[in-house]
This record gives C-alpha cells, structure tokens and sequence, in this order.
C-alpha cells in the first residue's frame, strides 16, 4: 500500500550518466528495496499515472516546435523565453528516463525472461531520444548566439525529429512496458521513481513539473496525484503552485493558442 507521507507518483527523474542499452544493472534497484519473490503478494502499482505524466511529455515537446517556429528574427527577448523553456523540458525528461534506467529497468531485467527485450527496447530509445535533445540543443545555441530564421528553422527541425523519436517511445512504452511493470513490480518499488525525483530535483522546478502534469489531467487523475503526495506539497500547490505555474505558462505560450496533435 500507499506508505502514508511519501509521494508515490512517479514524477520525472534528474538526469546523471545512464548504462548503454542492455547494460542495465540492479545495483540502483537494491538502494530502494529488495527483490521479492515470486510467490510472495506484492502490491501492484497503478502504472496509469506514467500514462498521465506522457501527456506532457507530448505536449510540450508540440507546443516547443510551434512556439518557436512562430517567433521572428532578431527577437532576442522571446528566444530567452523559449530557450529557457527548452531547457525546462529536457530536464524533466531527462529526469524522468533517468528514474526508469535507475530503478525500473534493473528490477524488471531481473525477473522476466521472454520479455526481457521490452525492457532492452526502452534502454535503446532512451537513448535515442537523448541524442535528439543533444541535437536540439546545439540548434538552440546557435539560434540563441543571432537569433536568426536560419537557425530557428534548424532548431525546429531537430525538434521535429526529437517528438518523432519521443512519441514512438511514449506509444510502445504504455502498450508493451507498463502492463509488464504492473505485474512484476511492487507499488513501493514503482513509488521509488517519485521520491528519487524528490531528493534530486532543484525546489524551484517541482511545483512548475507538477502543474506540467496536471495540466491535461482529468477531475479523477488530477485528485489520485495529489492525494498521493504529502499535506504540505498539497497546500503549496493550492495556495500558491497554480498561481505559479499559470504565470509562467502564460509568459511561455504568450497568449498564443496553437493547433497541437498531442
């Protein structure tokens, strides 16, 4: 069960250096809990939660492309803007691969069989997606050094590219990864990702992740989140957490409303 006090959604995860695909240890797993047996009962995880954590992966990786590909040569102020909120990003999502290539991976690696290349599949594509952002985010230096069409126009390419790589991965991950999650792994050990991002994450950036993830959260998933977390993160959010994160999207989107397939 839920351990009370302790956030049990698993939030995206700060990135450190990553095994290459296959490499996969457990050495991290063990740090959270041990393995259980088989015929031991374990609470199952409610893995619909990673499912609400994609939806804005998915978004903001649209609404990145769009927003840039709109702003203007020699707009120096809004490039700042969107730079920044490029960076956000692939922290978050760096942050969140990290948690599964930490945690998740290693224990599922460790008690499946035939199965095993679902998880090998996802390694690969983290890394693929890791080698979209380095791209991207050579394409925003220099669109950051001029500000000009050229590079803009380079920049929104490789993001193109990078949600390409992202929506494949997010796709087979929900069909193929999470039901294999949910029967072999225990709710404390699927929890573990959330605490990890918890003692990782700088304080200023969690209430603006979260509001990233409820934003396209029903009445239901948006109630399971925050019922998860601890009183004081619920109060945060409600007395000052919305405000906060409605201010900065607000700066980022600049009252733009965009056609977006997410």
């Amino acid at each position: 069960m839920p351990v009370p006090g302790r956030l049990q959604v698993p939030l995206p995860m700060l990135v450190t250096p990553r095994p290459e695909a296959g490499t996969a240890t457990i050495e991290g797993a063990e740090r959270v809990a041990a393995s259980a047996s088989d015929d031991v009962h374990l609470d199952r995880p409610d893995t619909h939660q990673m499912v609400v954590i994609h939806r804005a992966f998915r978004r903001e990786s649209a609404m990145l492309a769009a927003l840039i590909a709109q702003i203007p040569a020699g707009a120096t102020d809004r490039v700042r803007v969107l730079a920044d909120h490029f960076r956000w990003y692939r922290l978050g999502l760096h942050n969140h691969h990290h948690g599964e290539d930490e945690l998740i991976w290693p224990l599922l690696l460790s008690r499946v069989d035939l199965e095993a290349d679902i998880v090998l599949r996802m390694e690969a594509q983290h890394e693929r997606i890791a080698s979209t952002l380095a791209r991207a985010e050579v394409a925003l230096s220099t669109w950051e050094a001029a500000a000009a069409e050229p590079a803009r126009d380079e920049l929104v390419a490789a993001l193109a590219d990078h949600r390409a790589v992202l929506l494949e991965h997010v796709d087979d991950e929900e069909t193929e990864l999470l039901p294999l999650a949910a029967r072999h792994l225990s709710a404390q050990e699927w929890a573990a990702q959330g605490e990890h991002f918890m003692q990782n994450t700088p304080k200023t950036s969690l209430l603006i992740f979260l509001g990233a993830v409820l934003e396209d959260a029903d009445a239901g998933e948006r109630a399971a989140f925050l019922a998860a977390m601890p009183l004081v993160v619920r109060v945060i959010w409600h007395v000052v957490g919305r405000s906060v994160y409605a201010r900065r999207m607000k700066r980022i989107r600049a009252g733009r409303r965009l056609d977006r397939d997410v």
